[in-house]
Protein backbone atom coordinates (compact mmCIF):
# COMPACT_ATOMS: atom_id res chain seq x y z
CA UNK A 1 0.00 0.00 0.00
CA UNK A 2 1.41 3.16 -1.07
CA UNK A 3 1.78 5.63 2.12
CA UNK A 4 -0.43 8.86 2.08
CA UNK A 5 1.60 12.18 1.40
CA UNK A 6 1.01 14.99 3.88
CA UNK A 7 -1.31 17.40 2.07
CA UNK A 8 0.61 21.29 2.18
CA UNK A 9 -1.29 24.50 1.92
CA UNK A 10 -2.52 25.24 -1.39
CA UNK A 11 -2.79 21.94 -2.89
CA UNK A 12 -5.77 20.16 -4.27
CA UNK A 13 -7.94 18.51 -2.12
CA UNK A 14 -7.81 14.79 -2.76
CA UNK A 15 -10.38 12.69 -3.86
CA UNK A 16 -11.34 9.37 -1.80
CA UNK A 17 -11.12 6.18 -4.14
CA UNK A 18 -14.48 5.03 -5.63
CA UNK A 19 -16.35 2.34 -6.41
CA UNK A 20 -15.93 3.27 -10.74
CA UNK A 21 -12.18 3.55 -9.49
CA UNK A 22 -12.14 0.25 -8.15
CA UNK A 23 -14.71 -1.37 -10.26
CA UNK A 24 -14.97 0.59 -13.82
CA UNK A 25 -17.79 -1.14 -15.27
CA UNK A 26 -20.27 -0.03 -12.50
CA UNK A 27 -22.40 2.36 -13.17
CA UNK A 28 -24.56 5.43 -11.55
CA UNK A 29 -24.66 6.70 -8.31
CA UNK A 30 -22.69 3.69 -6.97
CA UNK A 31 -19.28 4.59 -9.26
CA UNK A 32 -18.89 8.06 -7.31
CA UNK A 33 -19.71 6.40 -3.75
CA UNK A 34 -16.52 6.55 -1.90
CA UNK A 35 -15.41 2.63 -0.54
CA UNK A 36 -16.04 2.66 2.98
CA UNK A 37 -14.33 0.63 5.39
CA UNK A 38 -17.67 -0.62 5.73
CA UNK A 39 -18.01 -1.83 3.08
CA UNK A 40 -14.98 -4.38 3.09
CA UNK A 41 -16.23 -5.72 6.24
CA UNK A 42 -19.60 -6.49 4.83
CA UNK A 43 -17.97 -8.01 1.71
CA UNK A 44 -15.56 -10.14 3.68
CA UNK A 45 -18.16 -11.04 6.74
CA UNK A 46 -20.30 -12.20 3.48
CA UNK A 47 -17.45 -14.19 2.02
CA UNK A 48 -16.31 -16.11 4.89
CA UNK A 49 -19.90 -16.90 5.81
CA UNK A 50 -20.96 -18.44 2.90
CA UNK A 51 -17.75 -20.00 1.53
CA UNK A 52 -15.27 -20.28 4.04
CA UNK A 53 -12.92 -18.11 3.07
CA UNK A 54 -12.39 -14.97 1.48
CA UNK A 55 -11.72 -14.86 -2.62
CA UNK A 56 -9.13 -15.02 -4.08
CA UNK A 57 -9.65 -11.65 -6.55
CA UNK A 58 -13.43 -11.41 -4.89
CA UNK A 59 -15.03 -8.16 -4.25
CA UNK A 60 -13.66 -8.19 -0.31
CA UNK A 61 -9.98 -8.26 -1.78
CA UNK A 62 -10.39 -5.40 -4.19
CA UNK A 63 -12.02 -2.56 -1.79
CA UNK A 64 -10.17 -4.02 1.37
CA UNK A 65 -6.99 -1.74 -0.08
CA UNK A 66 -9.15 1.31 -1.16
CA UNK A 67 -11.21 1.37 1.78
CA UNK A 68 -8.01 1.31 4.09
CA UNK A 69 -6.36 4.52 2.16
CA UNK A 70 -9.44 6.23 2.30
CA UNK A 71 -9.80 5.93 5.61
CA UNK A 72 -6.27 6.92 6.37
CA UNK A 73 -6.32 9.71 4.64
CA UNK A 74 -8.87 11.19 6.38
CA UNK A 75 -11.32 10.98 3.44
CA UNK A 76 -13.81 8.56 5.14
CA UNK A 77 -14.93 8.11 8.48
CA UNK A 78 -16.11 10.24 11.13
CA UNK A 79 -17.02 13.76 10.35
CA UNK A 80 -17.58 12.54 6.83
CA UNK A 81 -20.52 12.34 5.84
CA UNK A 82 -19.96 10.52 2.18
CA UNK A 83 -22.80 8.31 2.05
CA UNK A 84 -22.46 4.25 3.37
CA UNK A 85 -23.01 1.79 0.42
CA UNK A 86 -22.58 -2.01 2.03
CA UNK A 87 -22.77 -5.61 0.53
CA UNK A 88 -26.42 -6.15 -0.55
CA UNK A 89 -25.80 -9.69 -1.84
CA UNK A 90 -23.43 -12.21 -1.91
CA UNK A 91 -25.37 -14.99 -4.27
CA UNK A 92 -24.02 -18.53 -5.43
CA UNK A 93 -26.08 -20.01 -8.16
CA UNK A 94 -25.22 -23.54 -10.38
CA UNK A 95 -25.39 -24.40 -13.97
CA UNK A 96 -26.15 -28.17 -13.63
CA UNK A 97 -24.80 -29.08 -16.84
CA UNK A 98 -21.44 -27.54 -16.57
CA UNK A 99 -21.61 -28.61 -13.20
CA UNK A 100 -19.90 -25.22 -12.37
CA UNK A 101 -20.91 -22.80 -9.33
CA UNK A 102 -20.97 -19.29 -10.01
CA UNK A 103 -20.12 -16.67 -7.23
CA UNK A 104 -22.07 -13.29 -7.95
CA UNK A 105 -21.20 -10.52 -5.88
CA UNK A 106 -22.97 -7.34 -5.32
CA UNK A 107 -22.60 -3.63 -4.15
CA UNK A 108 -25.46 -1.36 -4.22
CA UNK A 109 -27.88 -3.89 -6.29
CA UNK A 110 -24.59 -4.16 -8.73
CA UNK A 111 -22.80 -6.98 -9.94
CA UNK A 112 -19.09 -5.75 -9.14
CA UNK A 113 -17.73 -9.66 -9.62
CA UNK A 114 -18.83 -12.81 -11.02
CA UNK A 115 -16.26 -15.86 -10.24
CA UNK A 116 -16.59 -19.99 -11.78
CA UNK A 117 -15.53 -22.78 -10.68
CA UNK A 118 -15.80 -26.75 -11.43
CA UNK A 119 -16.85 -28.51 -8.25
CA UNK A 120 -18.75 -31.59 -7.81
CA UNK A 121 -22.59 -31.25 -7.62
CA UNK A 122 -23.03 -32.57 -3.94
CA UNK A 123 -21.04 -30.40 -2.38
CA UNK A 124 -23.08 -27.43 -3.32
CA UNK A 125 -25.65 -27.43 -0.73
CA UNK A 126 -23.31 -27.33 1.74
CA UNK A 127 -21.37 -24.21 0.85
CA UNK A 128 -24.60 -22.02 0.19
CA UNK A 129 -26.40 -21.79 3.50
CA UNK A 130 -29.48 -19.83 1.31
CA UNK A 131 -30.26 -22.81 -0.51
CA UNK A 132 -33.76 -24.66 0.78
CA UNK A 133 -33.06 -26.02 3.87
CA UNK A 134 -29.93 -23.98 4.52
CA UNK A 135 -31.86 -21.40 6.74
CA UNK A 136 -29.22 -18.69 6.56
CA UNK A 137 -25.77 -17.24 7.87
CA UNK A 138 -25.66 -17.75 11.32
CA UNK A 139 -24.87 -16.26 14.46
CA UNK A 140 -21.74 -18.42 14.98
CA UNK A 141 -20.71 -17.92 11.27
CA UNK A 142 -20.82 -14.59 11.65
CA UNK A 143 -18.70 -14.86 14.57
CA UNK A 144 -15.54 -16.56 12.39
CA UNK A 145 -16.00 -13.80 9.85
CA UNK A 146 -14.52 -11.69 12.63
CA UNK A 147 -11.89 -14.06 13.07
CA UNK A 148 -10.83 -13.09 9.22
CA UNK A 149 -12.09 -9.49 8.85
CA UNK A 150 -10.49 -7.80 12.06
CA UNK A 151 -8.48 -11.16 13.54
CA UNK A 152 -5.81 -8.96 14.31
CA UNK A 153 -7.33 -6.48 16.41
CA UNK A 154 -6.38 -7.16 20.89
CA UNK A 155 -9.54 -8.19 22.60
CA UNK A 156 -11.13 -4.83 24.80
CA UNK A 157 -14.18 -5.10 26.85
CA UNK A 158 -16.69 -4.05 24.24
CA UNK A 159 -15.88 -6.88 21.81
CA UNK A 160 -16.10 -9.49 24.63
CA UNK A 161 -19.67 -7.68 25.62
CA UNK A 162 -20.71 -7.94 21.86
CA UNK A 163 -19.03 -11.94 22.25
CA UNK A 164 -21.35 -12.40 24.74
CA UNK A 165 -24.84 -11.01 23.62
CA UNK A 166 -23.77 -13.15 20.48
CA UNK A 167 -23.80 -16.12 22.37
CA UNK A 168 -26.88 -15.37 24.29
CA UNK A 169 -28.62 -15.01 21.37
CA UNK A 170 -27.30 -17.89 18.89
CA UNK A 171 -27.92 -20.38 22.62
CA UNK A 172 -30.88 -18.43 23.81
CA UNK A 173 -29.30 -19.45 27.29
CA UNK A 174 -28.44 -16.30 29.41
CA UNK A 175 -25.97 -17.74 31.53
CA UNK A 176 -21.75 -17.68 30.03
CA UNK A 177 -20.87 -21.28 29.06
CA UNK A 178 -17.50 -22.35 30.86
CA UNK A 179 -15.40 -22.49 28.08
CA UNK A 180 -17.13 -21.41 25.59
CA UNK A 181 -16.38 -18.35 23.30
CA UNK A 182 -18.08 -15.33 25.63
CA UNK A 183 -16.31 -16.68 28.33
CA UNK A 184 -12.55 -17.03 26.54
CA UNK A 185 -13.32 -13.43 25.29
CA UNK A 186 -13.99 -11.97 28.71
CA UNK A 187 -11.01 -13.56 29.85
CA UNK A 188 -8.88 -12.36 26.79
CA UNK A 189 -10.30 -8.64 27.79
CA UNK A 190 -9.03 -9.03 31.05
CA UNK A 191 -5.39 -10.25 30.51
CA UNK A 192 -5.48 -8.04 27.98
CA UNK A 193 -5.92 -4.92 30.45
CA UNK A 194 -2.80 -5.88 32.20
CA UNK A 195 -0.71 -6.16 29.03
CA UNK A 196 0.54 -3.08 27.30
CA UNK A 197 1.94 -4.10 24.27
CA UNK A 198 -0.25 -4.92 21.82
CA UNK A 199 1.67 -7.50 20.00
CA UNK A 200 1.34 -9.26 23.27
CA UNK A 201 -2.34 -9.26 23.58
CA UNK A 202 -4.74 -11.84 22.42
CA UNK A 203 -6.23 -10.90 19.21
CA UNK A 204 -9.79 -11.66 18.02
CA UNK A 205 -8.58 -14.48 15.76
CA UNK A 206 -7.50 -16.09 18.74
CA UNK A 207 -10.44 -16.11 20.28
CA UNK A 208 -12.91 -16.48 17.63
CA UNK A 209 -11.32 -18.90 14.56
CA UNK A 210 -13.19 -21.78 16.13
CA UNK A 211 -16.76 -20.33 17.39
CA UNK A 212 -19.34 -22.24 16.41
CA UNK A 213 -17.43 -25.16 18.00
CA UNK A 214 -17.44 -23.27 21.35
CA UNK A 215 -21.57 -22.84 20.86
CA UNK A 216 -24.00 -24.91 22.41
CA UNK A 217 -26.51 -23.92 19.98
CA UNK A 218 -26.68 -21.81 16.62
CA UNK A 219 -29.16 -19.99 14.81
CA UNK A 220 -29.34 -17.52 11.44
CA UNK A 221 -28.64 -14.40 12.43
CA UNK A 222 -31.60 -11.24 12.72
CA UNK A 223 -31.80 -8.21 12.36
CA UNK A 224 -32.91 -8.09 16.38
CA UNK A 225 -29.40 -10.02 17.08
CA UNK A 226 -27.58 -7.17 14.90
CA UNK A 227 -29.27 -4.50 17.18
CA UNK A 228 -28.72 -6.30 20.48
CA UNK A 229 -24.86 -7.36 20.03
CA UNK A 230 -24.08 -3.45 18.13
CA UNK A 231 -25.99 -2.42 21.63
CA UNK A 232 -23.67 -4.68 23.89
CA UNK A 233 -20.45 -2.94 21.94
CA UNK A 234 -21.00 0.51 21.87
CA UNK A 235 -22.05 0.34 25.86
CA UNK A 236 -18.67 -0.93 26.43
CA UNK A 237 -16.84 1.33 24.09
CA UNK A 238 -15.08 3.97 25.33
CA UNK A 239 -16.87 6.03 22.71
CA UNK A 240 -19.98 4.73 22.22
CA UNK A 241 -18.86 3.52 18.92
CA UNK A 242 -18.77 0.08 16.98
CA UNK A 243 -15.06 -1.15 15.47
CA UNK A 244 -15.88 -1.12 11.32
CA UNK A 245 -14.76 -4.78 10.81
CA UNK A 246 -15.99 -6.42 14.13
CA UNK A 247 -18.22 -8.71 16.00
CA UNK A 248 -21.30 -6.28 15.30
CA UNK A 249 -20.30 -5.41 11.74
CA UNK A 250 -20.23 -8.88 10.83
CA UNK A 251 -23.46 -9.87 12.65
CA UNK A 252 -25.34 -7.44 11.25
CA UNK A 253 -23.70 -8.21 7.46
CA UNK A 254 -25.37 -11.75 8.55
CA UNK A 255 -28.80 -10.67 9.24
CA UNK A 256 -28.90 -8.46 5.86
CA UNK A 257 -27.68 -10.84 4.18
CA UNK A 258 -30.36 -13.31 5.33
CA UNK A 259 -32.92 -10.38 5.18
CA UNK A 260 -31.89 -9.77 1.43
CA UNK A 261 -32.69 -13.59 0.49
CA UNK A 262 -35.74 -14.78 2.20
Amino acid sequence: MSQQQPRRPGDQPVEPIKYGDVFPHVEGDLAHKPVMPEDAAAMQSAETALLGKTLQGGAAAAIQSAAAQNEMAGLVGCGNDTGNVVADDVSMTETDMSRRRVITELAGRQVVTQHGERVPIASLSTLNPHEEGGGGITIGEALEATAISAGEKPVEWSDAAAIQAAEVRATGRMNIAPGGVAATAQSAATMNARVTKDEDKTKLADVLKDARSKLSADRPATRRDAEGVAGAEMRNDPFLTTHPTGVAASVAAAARLNQNNK
